[in-house]
């Protein structure tokens, strides 16, 4: 299958490129008040800690356009500023060094607005991101379409495009966002066809840390397994950090992010006779944010142990209140319950070769 991402063009957002042969990215969005200077610094500091490539803020107001200037100051990665209605709010983090604006040229009042912000940001070499979202589709295209559906989100991204082309503006990423998982695979389909630009990536509204990952991990793979998309936001109703955890994984999964650590533990059954659960989690916490390119296996049984996960580096086998320690298939030793997370850990912390 062709890999339509590398077909697109390419945009630099604050040092980090978007689209071309760049690497997918990762982003999240603070849910802190963005005046809140401190706040906000802090959490862009723990999401970057988990990965994140890109983070995004919410500028309702002039207070928080005005912050900008001091979050810059104080982070080192792109910041993004995610910005509806009234256009004056784009030209003002513009001037404090945003590194990408995000919003639907439709919905910030009459054109020269868009030309004043298309101008401002081409001066500073901004990108835009144009956000179709089918819960907030143009009244015309649903009288249209009769619902949202495939055709009309890219009849809007169309024409918001074409706005932002018409001032001679390029550097433009799009997203097609639903709820519904199958209506954002089609609507992503169809611009990946249309569209020379960058694809953003993401399922909207998706829920609470459970439901949402699933449904991100469905549409977002789905797609990125297609060599569909550019940069990728899962949506969650949860700590921003675990969206970027999520994100990555879902990366991971779909084959197109490499590095740290690959967690894997086979499911319960009959013959285990530990908490594989209890010890599972344990371990894929401490290694969650590991800088090691490995695969750490928790396995519940001698028969799902060394020969099974025999492509991992570092593994547990369970056995009867106790387990094995196993090193690429070869066994190390026999270790009580209660030993078998630290045991691990030790060796992975210690052993030379993975350094």
């Amino acid at each position: 299958m062709k890999d339509k991402r590398n077909l697109t063009r390419k945009i630099n957002v604050g040092g980090v490129y978007v689209g071309g042969d760049a690497p997918v990215s990762v982003q999240s969005m603070c849910n802190t008040k963005t005046w809140d200077v401190e706040a906000t610094v802090s959490q862009i500091k723990a999401m970057r800690a988990a990965g994140c490539d890109i983070v995004r803020l919410a500028i309702p107001d002039m207070a928080a356009a005005e912050a900008i200037s001091a979050i810059k100051e104080r982070v080192d990665m792109p910041i993004v500023a995610d910005i509806h209605f009234d256009y004056r709010l784009a030209l003002a983090v513009a001037e404090r060094g945003i590194d990408k604006i995000r919003i639907n040229p439709g919905n910030i009042g009459a054109e020269e607005n868009v030309k004043a912000v298309a101008e401002a940001c081409k001066k500073r070499g901004i990108p835009i991101r144009i956000g179709v979202n089918a819960g907030s589709l143009e009244k015309g295209l649903l009288e249209k379409y009769g619902h949202p559906c495939p055709e009309a989100m890219l009849e809007s991204a169309q024409s918001h495009v074409a706005l932002l082309e018409k001032y001679d503006f390029e550097d433009i990423c799009i997203s097609m966002k639903a709820s519904s998982v199958p209506l954002t695979i089609a609507a992503y389909r169809l611009a990946s066809e249309h569209f020379k630009y960058p694809l953003h990536l993401g399922v909207t509204e998706t829920g609470t840390e459970w439901n949402g990952t699933i449904q991100s991990a469905v549409g977002i793979g789905t797609l990125l397994s297609e060599g569909i998309g550019n940069t990728i936001r899962v949506s969650l109703t949860a700590d921003p950090v675990r969206e970027v955890s999520a994100g990555i994984a879902i990366m991971k999964a779909a084959g197109v992010r490499s590095g740290g650590v690959k967690f894997v533990s086979c499911p319960t059954c009959g013959r285990t006779e530990i908490d594989l659960i209890s010890l599972a989690s344990q371990v894929e916490e401490k290694v969650r944010n590991m800088d090691k390119d490995i695969t750490v296996a928790v396995m519940g049984c001698v028969v799902n142990g060394p020969g099974e996960a025999r492509e991992a580096d570092y593994g547990i086998a369970g056995g009867k209140n106790k387990g094995i320690l196993f090193k690429k298939g070869e066994v190390l030793g026999t270790y009580p319950y209660d030993q078998l997370c630290d045991a691990l850990m030790e060796l992975i912390e210690n052993d030379g070769e993975n350094k």
